[in-house]
């Protein structure tokens, strides 16, 4: 078995692209429950009330949708080199970029399949404004209780042509390990879990229904227990937001989920995901079937057809040549 790598350290934001800004951002900030931390000529900056840095979600306008770039932090200033030193080998560097409102230089690359990847270091840590200081000298910032006042970025999924491809991008350029992954009867990885540290996962990536590269699935920020998702869905009930599956919990990961769709038709999902932790250093990745996903969730809802189907940006096959 290889040593572990833990050049970086976690997942740190992602940059969710809408072409219904005011819309989207109204989402986030007050059904969603973020707090917005900053803003440029065409960004928002968001962020979960347990967060550490200045953002967790960059919120773009755009005439499209979907993801922008995902970002992870590295644990140090030498593993953030000697990570873009083995991208640079493997071929998909973009290059360096001098980063945003909230962190400093950054590495960009990109997945097998086309997605844009970032490496930071240096970070821009959250300092909380009179009216969102804690009590607590401990947390970033105060429980507001606005919207699902969802806490921390948890992690997202991605959409591929080949997962095979995207686990061993994941493996050689960050280092991460494989918690679960579903192996179809005909021999094809069909779907891989993984973490770069202890969590369960921090980034999914699942088979593209229409064969598409470089689309997403969807973005996930936890919550600490079961009854504040079941809270969010009266919410989202409220505001007239649309529920595509759940409350229910995940056999894959054993999350407790709630997935809805913001305003631009963006996926995002609630979810108690944190309870799970990978302490065991030489863990064998859990393997599921093909008969054993036809069963559904958990306690037996069957998965929704939308959930294989819908990702951004939207994908029409009449139009493909």
């Amino acid at each position: 078995m290889a040593e572990p790598c833990f050049d970086v350290a976690h997942l740190g934001h992602v940059e969710v692209l809408t072409n219904k800004f005011d819309e989207s951002l109204n989402f986030f900030v007050n059904i969603y429950g973020m707090t917005e931390s900053g803003r440029d000529e065409n960004s928002a900056y968001l962020r979960g009330w347990d967060d550490y840095e200045f953002h967790s979600l960059k919120l773009t306008r755009s005439d499209t949708t979907g993801m922008g770039h995902v970002s992870y932090r590295a644990s140090s200033p030498q593993a953030l080199e000697r990570r873009v030193a083995a991208i640079e080998k493997m071929g998909l560097g973009i290059g360096w970029v001098d980063g945003d409102l909230g962190h400093g230089r950054a590495y960009r690359f990109k997945s097998p399949d086309g997605h844009v990847f970032e490496l930071y270091y240096d970070t821009n840590l959250y300092v909380a404004p009179p009216h969102e200081r804690p009590a607590l000298k401990n947390v970033a910032q105060r429980y507001h209780g606005r919207g699902a006042c969802v806490r921390r970025i948890d992690h997202i999924n991605l959409l591929a042509r080949d997962v095979a491809a995207i686990r061993d991008f994941m493996l050689e350029a960050l280092g991460s390990r494989i918690t679960e992954q579903v192996v179809l009867d005909n021999g094809r990885l069909a779907g891989c879990w993984f973490t770069v540290n202890n969590k369960s996962y921090d980034l999914a990536c699942t088979e593209d229904h229409y064969g598409a590269s470089g689309r997403f699935h969807h973005l996930t920020y936890a919550v600490d227990t079961r009854e504040e998702i079941l809270r969010a869905a009266d919410i989202y009930l409220e505001n007239g937001v649309f529920i595509e599956s759940g409350p229910h919990k995940h056999a894959i990961q054993q999350t407790f989920f709630l997935y809805a769709y913001e305003p631009a038709g963006n996926r995002v999902e609630i979810a108690n995901a944190g309870a799970r932790l990978i302490l065991r250093p030489d863990w064998q990745p859990i393997t599921w079937t093909e008969a054993e996903r036809r069963k559904g969730q958990a306690w037996g809802m069957k998965t929704i057809e939308t959930f294989h189907t819908h990702g951004t940006p939207p994908f029409d096959p009449a139009t493909q040549s």
